[in-house]
């Protein structure tokens, strides 16, 4: 995060806790880390921009060296719940 007059920056892993869930007109995310290094934010990320987000990462797959299987597999089952979940929604 980025502001005037700090700059703040870190790392979350799997370890590390999360809540996801759908709020209003988006996703809202909260991480945090304990240990020796801790560490929380939150953020709500509106579906476009969400999107953007996410075409933007694909379009960079295709230019990075490939994924290892385990991380390629896991990532695809998800992405296959996502896309059943926002098929059931309902047109607002």
């Amino acid at each position: 995060m980025d502001f005037p007059d700090k700059f703040y920056m870190g790392s979350f892993a799997r370890e590390s806790k999360f809540e996801a869930r759908t709020e209003d007109d988006g996703l809202f995310i909260k991480l945090s880390r304990s240990g020796a290094e801790k560490r929380a934010v939150e953020i709500h990320l509106h579906h476009y921009l969400l999107a953007d987000i996410l075409s933007a990462w694909a379009d960079s797959l295709d230019e990075e060296p490939r994924m290892d299987k385990g991380h390629r597999e896991e990532l695809l089952e998800v992405l296959k719940r996502v896309e059943k979940a926002v098929r059931k929604t309902k047109p607002a």
